[in-house]
């Protein structure tokens, strides 16, 4: 209201300026960091594609990690990009669409974490397709069996639900038909550990899902990591809660910024066209 009431009064000199400088380089700087961090995601992503068989990678496309990098990374580059050359060139439009996308990726992932939270039975069979889908895929993709080998290890856990669920997978599938090598064995990251022990045996695993929880439990963890993963979730709500935080506060900041900015703009647009009439008919 301050502002429009001294266009209002009188005209201003040409060299002010409603738009704030700290506000421009501050909102500039900040897409910038995340652009560039944007374009080292798409090329590690596209890199690792690459290295992959063709075969092989169109096979479990859709629970590649790389193809989720390279996804990621373009969203926020596009993103970052308005917003970068918005703020630097005092776009109205391109600051529009920087904040109008930060608002809704926010309001969705408010939206996943109530859903997610309201609805746990669904959002656990969810999590449960996912992650039968990578044990299908294990032997396809390097990234996805490295990923599933270390959350095996961390979360100390075997499978979706149980370590029988690795009998999902053609090269450790049960079946009497199944001429591998591997038939009934489970990924050497479901072993249980020594840690004094230097080699690893990647064979610990050989015929375990052909043994019962009990008598497999003395070499392997028996229990899925859907179980695991909950558990974890519940014990650190806290750490989660930082997280998610961590990550909607730079967001909400985009957008403060971005909507400051633009109202700056027009009220520097009024200006500009107000001084433009006063010169024109100093009378008015």
């Amino acid at each position: 209201m301050a502002r429009r009431a001294a266009v209002a009064a009188g005209p201003l000199g040409d060299d002010f300026s409603f738009v704030s400088p700290v506000a421009k380089y501050v909102l500039f700087f900040f897409n910038l960091l995340f652009w560039v961090i944007s374009m080292v995601m798409v090329a590690v992503g596209v890199y690792a594609r690459l290295l992959k068989h063709a075969e092989a990678a169109m096979a479990c496309l859709a629970v590649d990690p790389a193809i989720l990098l390279v996804t990621v990374g373009v969203l926020t580059f596009l993103i970052t990009f308005c917003g970068c050359v918005g703020s630097l060139r005092e776009n109205i439009c391109l600051l529009q669409t920087f904040s109008v996308c930060l608002t809704v990726i926010f309001l969705l992932q408010l939206a996943a974490g109530v859903l997610g939270f309201v609805f746990s039975d669904e959002a656990r069979g969810k999590v449960s397709e996912i992650i039968n889908g990578a044990i299908v895929h294990y032997r396809d993709d390097l990234d996805l069996q490295n990923l599933i080998d270390f959350g095996q290890k961390e979360f100390s856990c075997c499978g979706g639900v149980s370590y029988k669920d690795w009998s999902q997978n053609m090269y450790f599938n049960c079946t009497a038909s199944n001429p591998s090598r591997e038939r009934c064995s489970v990924p050497f990251s479901c072993c249980l550990h020594d840690a004094e022990q230097a080699v690893i045996n990647t064979m610990c695993g050989h015929g375990m899902q052909a043994r019962g929880y009990l008598e497999a439990s003395a070499f392997i963890h028996t229990n899925g990591c859907i179980d695991k993963l909950v558990n974890w979730t519940h014990s650190n709500l806290f750490l989660l809660g930082g997280i998610t935080l961590g990550l909607a506060l730079p967001q909400l900041v985009g957008i403060v910024l971005a909507r400051l900015l633009i109202n700056q703009i027009r009220d520097q647009i009024k200006l500009q066209l107000y001084n433009q009439q006063h010169r024109a008919d100093p009378w008015s």
